[in-house]
């Protein structure tokens, strides 16, 4: 019974028996206590990571929360290239995933311009003749420019509308079919880039893993 009630609790194993009624309070004062101080360190060292801000938990408004947690993510993308050489940046470390951390850098400036459809300057065009997701090692650091590029061109874009603006943009209906135009909400737009983040930088982390063995958020 006390041994369930530790792992319950998800606290260490006592050395004496601990009665029902400590296993009880266990589980009702103890618990709850103990989460919510993880939580606060989990922020507290996400704040403290360089250009990483945890987004709040009581953001002021709908854009306020879209803003910081898309902003979360492409730091996070960020950190998780640091202290790489350019060798490592291009490896593919997941076989026979081809993906590598500078493939996802280099995809991710290729879908920043969702936003900038919102300022109707014409396109980039950073990777003409290239495969996205095959980087090399003499590209890295024009690879980094380009995406810093991207993402403020996409801020500027982003902070000249309200959220309920709208343009047509091509989207994908299936494989086998061509693009459709749809209209296409900036709020729209930010939920996607949050959801293409998320789901890469879940990539990212077992990429960088696999090269040096580094873990975390």
């Amino acid at each position: 019974m006390v041994y369930r009630a530790c792992l319950a609790t998800r606290l260490p194993l006592p050395c004496p028996l601990i009665p029902s009624a400590a296993a009880c309070i266990a589980r009702t004062a103890i618990r709850p206590r103990y989460y919510r101080f993880a939580g606060r360190l989990t922020a507290a060292y996400s704040r403290r990571m360089p250009g990483r801000i945890a987004p709040s938990t009581q953001p002021g408004s709908e854009r306020e929360s879209l803003e910081a947690w898309l902003e979360f993510h492409r730091a996070t993308l960020l950190m998780k290239c640091q202290g790489l050489t350019p060798e490592q940046l291009v490896t593919a470390s997941c076989p026979p995933s081809r993906l590598s951390l500078m493939g996802l850098v280099r995809h991710l400036t290729g879908v920043e311009p969702w936003f900038h459809d919102f300022d109707g300057e014409p396109d980039m065009g950073m990777f003409e003749g290239e495969e996205m997701f095959e980087p090399s090692i003499e590209h890295v650091e024009r690879d980094f420019a380009n995406y810093r590029r991207s993402v403020e061109r996409a801020r500027a874009a982003a902070a000249a509308h309200e959220l309920d603006d709208v343009v047509a943009m091509p989207h994908w209906v299936a494989d086998d079919q061509p693009r459709e135009v749809r209209p296409t909400s900036l709020r729209w737009v930010y939920q996607h880039m949050i959801e293409e983040y998320a789901r890469h930088n879940g990539h990212a982390d077992m990429i960088r893993e696999r090269i040096d063995g580094t873990v975390g958020d």
